[in-house]
């Protein structure tokens, strides 16, 4: 069944339909849920509800070339975990003088040795907006003027806080590296 297809038949409330949207999309919007949330409960809480809400506004979607009903039922996950971040507050800025200082980069060739899972951990272990800007950016492609949009901070708050994601992220592979060794 086509993206087009499966679209149209979940429009019509056809529930083998949302079975099968559940299906092919679940597990890729829950370890884009997980890259937002710390808690995992939390990313399966995020993820089910983006999918109820995909099902909800499929009549607003509409088809760009394969791949664009995840693409948008992803970009419904990213907004809804953003509104969780600003009702659930954490969108304070803490003063962090650790995260401010220039950390040299960690050698390529050592950092790819580092187990998915592990970098998973480190940028689940952030901050949650310095994680929330550094997978919209990093990750997900949003520019600062989005992401300053979507979270309710400035341009330079943005940039402030990848720089900050990035300079914390530089320590912990570090610290990690030299405890490889």
């Amino acid at each position: 069944m086509t993206e087009q297809q499966l679209a149209r038949l979940c429009c019509e409330g056809d529930r083998r339909a949302q079975g099968e949207l559940y299906t092919r999309y679940a597990a890729r919007l829950l370890a884009l849920c997980r890259r937002y949330c710390q808690d995992p409960d939390d990313a399966h809480d995020l993820m089910q509800d983006a999918v109820i809400r995909a099902v909800e506004k499929m009549d607003g979607f509409t088809f760009r070339g394969q791949g664009s009903l995840y693409a948008w039922m992803s970009r419904i996950a990213v907004n809804m975990a953003v509104s969780r971040l600003r009702r659930n507050r954490f969108l304070h800025i803490s003063i962090d003088r650790a995260a401010d200082m220039d950390i040299p980069d960690p050698p390529p060739e050592e950092v790819r040795e580092i187990p998915k899972e592990v970098m998973l951990d480190m940028v689940a272990g952030l901050p949650p907006v310095r994680r929330a800007v550094f997978n919209m950016y990093c990750i997900d492609g949003y520019s600062h003027k989005d992401i300053a949009d979507m979270l309710g901070i400035t341009e330079k708050g943005s940039a402030s806080n990848l720089a900050k994601a990035r300079n914390q992220l530089k320590q912990q592979i570090t610290v990690y590296l030299k405890e490889k060794e």
